[in-house]
């Protein structure tokens, strides 16, 4: 699980990627939201990215920040796991309050393809990326977290939520 092949990308993409506010966002830093009102959507999670808090996740230059989302919307999001000494994943899940231990038996995705279980530790080849592709298909409140044991309790985790679309 430590070094599965696939899609890598440099520190330095790594942290433009935490930092860049995605297309047809309007950020709030202070509130810590991301809110899109258009029906395509791409973001970029950075998991325990360098300078940043260990467990969580940097969308937008922020630590889990709420992210909505229209109903309808097609959803795509890079995930880009910085760590250097544990694998890392997201999911946004139907679950409600506090993540359970172990997410990945316990916490069903919400939407088809709304699941990337693990990405490997950063090895000299680059850092490993993965991306989820779903349609944000019901209206309501979801947590994106990291599926791996624990990591969503030490605060790997945030809201994700659909509107109406109007």
């Amino acid at each position: 699980m430590a070094c599965p092949a696939g899609p890598r990308v440099t520190p330095a993409q790594a942290i433009q990627a935490g930092n860049q506010i995605p297309a047809g966002a309007h950020v709030n830093t202070a509130a810590r939201t991301i809110t899109f009102t258009t029906g395509s959507v791409h973001v970029a999670a950075v998991a325990s990215p360098a300078g940043g808090p260990d467990e969580t996740f940097r969308i937008a230059g922020m630590v889990n920040p709420k992210i909505t989302v229209p109903a309808g919307a097609q959803v795509r999001i890079q995930v880009i796991n910085a760590d250097p000494d544990t694998a890392h994943g997201l999911v946004i899940t139907s679950s409600q309050g506090r993540p359970p231990g172990m997410p990945m038996m316990t916490s069903r995705p919400a939407f088809t393809g709304s699941t990337l279980w693990f990405l490997g530790n950063p090895t000299a080849a680059g850092m490993h990326t993965g991306t989820l592709t779903f349609t944000a298909s019901t209206p309501g409140t979801y947590q994106y977290l990291c599926p791996v044991p624990e990591h969503a309790q030490k605060g790997m985790t945030g809201l994700f939520t659909v509107n109406n679309a109007s």
